[in-house]
């Protein structure tokens, strides 16, 4: 579990960075507040007191995604390389299918860095901020908290169907995001019947929503949108900024967030790494 004076440590830090770099870096501050006790996830290096580095490794399932970042006046002395491996060899001893490093599309310096990795370009992904438009009400869309074993489960087969996780990494997912304390977790129903999910992490004004999915079976027929305008409405009425991501090649994903007013502002890279 992190300690207040490293989480503000880790924003002083990312504020340098961001600022220097013009970008925004991915660090999950909802993970980061909810981390575990008995795991070792996230690499700092101090200097006279400072922190000067940070790397945090974030577990979907058996899969790893890894983000950090190095204060502009410390760089090309090797303390990303060394938080690094610290980083993989971590990862590898969790048993870790998939390794990603992710970096700011528009990060030159990681570019830089990333020649000298064992890795490729495995995905990018979009952020997107809701700019206000006038979202239609459906009373025939239900969202209400998950609460239940069926909830539990119906999230869980979700992931499966539309996230492609297997049902042992779905279930360890499940259990290690359900402590985040800026969480909601949200059933979609149509009918009675669970048809969908969302999670949301509320902090400091701004409303991310994670974990958007329909069943297989429910998909085309307007469900998703009528779910996500619902949802928008009721964060936009708590005078919440809305943001989401989703992945640059699922294109009917792009066209649905669209539709109900998201606007592309900031990517981020994916590479996988070769272990």
């Amino acid at each position: 579990m992190l300690t207040n004076k490293e989480l503000n440590d880790i924003k002083a830090l990312q504020e340098i960075c961001e600022n220097e770099g013009g970008l925004q870096l991915k660090l999950n501050f909802d993970m980061l507040e909810s981390r575990s006790e008995n795991r070792k996830e996230d690499f700092f290096y101090y200097e006279e007191g400072k922190l000067v580095g940070f790397l945090g490794n974030y577990y979907f399932g058996n899969k790893v995604e890894i983000c950090g970042m190095v204060h502009p006046e410390y760089r090309r002395r090797g303390i990303f390389t060394n938080l690094l491996e610290l980083a993989l060899e971590e990862a590898k001893q969790r048993g870790a299918r998939t390794i990603l490093l992710n970096a700011p599309t528009e990060s030159q310096s990681a570019k830089e860095f990333l020649k000298n990795i064992p890795c490729s370009l495995a995905m990018v992904e979009y952020q997107m901020k809701w700019k206000e438009m006038e979202l239609l009400d459906d009373s025939t869309i239900t969202i209400r908290p998950s609460i239940s074993e069926r909830d539990w489960e119906a999230e869980i087969q979700l992931d499966v169907q539309c996230f492609r996780l297997d049902e042992k990494e779905a279930r360890q997912y499940k259990q290690e995001t359900q402590d985040f304390n800026t969480d909601r977790r949200l059933i979609i129903e149509v009918d009675g019947k669970i048809a969908g999910k969302m999670r949301l992490s509320e902090m400091n004004g701004d409303s991310w929503i994670y974990g958007f999915c329909v069943f297989p079976e429910s998909q085309g027929k307007g469900i998703g949108r009528k779910a996500l305008s619902k949802v928008v409405k009721m964060e936009n009425e708590k005078g919440l900024s809305i943001f989401l991501e989703v992945e640059a090649k699922n294109a009917h994903a792009l066209r649905l967030y669209e539709s109900c007013g998201f606007r592309s502002y900031h990517s981020q890279d994916y590479y996988k790494v070769s272990c």
